[in-house]
């Protein structure tokens, strides 16, 4: 049998409520890089970390005068010995307090850290955690993989900045979608691509194909898909998208049930084309919103615009083995269909001219200006 890919693995932990994946301490620095600007005389809060093991400690901790902070604070989920942070043996929370060194080396010891206990057991939504949330300009930190929504939706309702990281599909959530399309939130600078290796605890099972264990007896897994989500500002996302592609009705079809040209990837929009166009969701990367204007998505959210607009008698889903099931989902759901020779699994309807190829998400855009 084989082994489960890095992003199955990241759905099982999701599932299992397994939500501790540590940050590697060179993301955080490429990420960060980005931001200096937006730091200073400001309170950073890490409200989702295990000081011993986490690197975003380690990262503001060590670079306290350099960003010019004027407090990090880190909360620790049920633990309040300052030797047992990453062991979970305690039922009670904790969290630290750090204004800068006092000794003139720049380097924080544990003496320059106030060690302070939680009533409670540390969760992000407690009313102790809420407290620290209302003291802090900027939020950045790892949040759970199985609450991201609503770890975003606490952060918007108290208006505060943020740069967390999450997995890519987070895009496909109606909220974090909504936040996207609003401006409101957008994806961080350094990753596009690729995959992220994390750490894990000593209790996680290593059934990924992709992990490891260091010499230190240390645990890491690398997952698909990662992306920074922020709402801090950096240059690059204000670069224009260099088009050089030009549209032909050949190279672009046009969708059966949507008044909008296909665009397969994203290197691929048309330089020349100023309507209507569907893209995949990595098309978020590069989204410069002076250079566009989202206008929805494929989910079946009806405060979109993108909703389809064709419904279908009698649609059936047929397999590539020749079988067929019911194709309801066309009949009343979001998909965006063309009308292609098939190559996996496809539709036909009654009033269908050929075959229907159901696609993958699409974010539907439109140049501006």
């Amino acid at each position: 049998m084989s082994k489960p890919s890095p992003r199955e693995n990241l759905h099982a932990a999701k599932a299992t409520k397994q939500d501790e994946f540590y940050t590697q301490l060179s993301d955080i620095e490429k990420e960060m890089r980005h931001y200096t600007k937006h730091f200073k005389n400001k309170t950073v809060l890490c409200n989702c970390d295990d000081p011993k093991v986490s690197k975003f400690f380690h990262y503001f901790s060590h670079n306290f005068e350099k960003l010019k902070l004027k407090k990090l604070i880190t909360t620790c989920y049920k633990n309040q010995d300052a030797d047992l942070f990453s062991k979970h043996t305690s039922k009670v929370g904790a969290y630290l307090e750090y204004e800068g060194e006092k000794n003139g080396n720049r380097v924080p010891t544990a003496k320059q850290i106030g060690i302070h206990r939680l009533e409670g057991d540390g969760d992000f939504r407690s009313e102790e955690c809420v407290n620290l949330l209302r003291q802090a300009d900027i939020v950045v930190t790892n949040p759970p993989f199985s609450l991201f929504r609503e770890y975003v939706e606490q952060l918007v309702t108290y208006k505060k900045k943020f740069l967390i990281i999450g997995n890519q599909n987070a895009i496909t959530y109606k909220y974090i979608f909504k936040l996207l399309r609003e401006n409101r939130l957008w994806l961080g600078a350094s990753i596009h691509s690729g995959d992220r290796e994390f750490g894990v605890p000593d209790h996680y099972p290593l059934n990924a194909a992709s992990s490891r264990i260091d010499t230190r007896g240390n645990k890491f897994i690398r997952v698909k898909g990662v992306r920074w989500f922020t709402n801090l500002d950096y240059e690059e996302r204000h670069e224009d998208l260099a088009l050089y592609a030009t549209y032909s009705p050949e190279k672009y079809p046009t969708y059966d049930n949507y008044d909008a040209i296909d665009v397969s990837k994203t290197k691929d929009i048309p330089a020349d084309y100023y309507g209507p166009m569907g893209v995949p969701i990595t098309f978020l990367d590069k989204y410069n919103p002076e250079q566009f204007e989202i206008l929805g998505w494929t989910r079946g959210i009806d405060e979109f615009d993108a909703y389809p607009t064709k419904r279908y008698v009698n649609p059936k889903q047929v397999k590539p083995d020749g079988t067929e099931s019911n194709g309801g989902k066309v009949n009343t759901g979001p998909t965006l269909l063309l009308k292609k020779k098939p190559s996996s699994t496809y539709y036909t309807a009654d009033n269908a001219d050929g075959y229907l190829v159901q696609l993958y998400m699409r974010i539907v855009i439109k140049q501006k200006g």
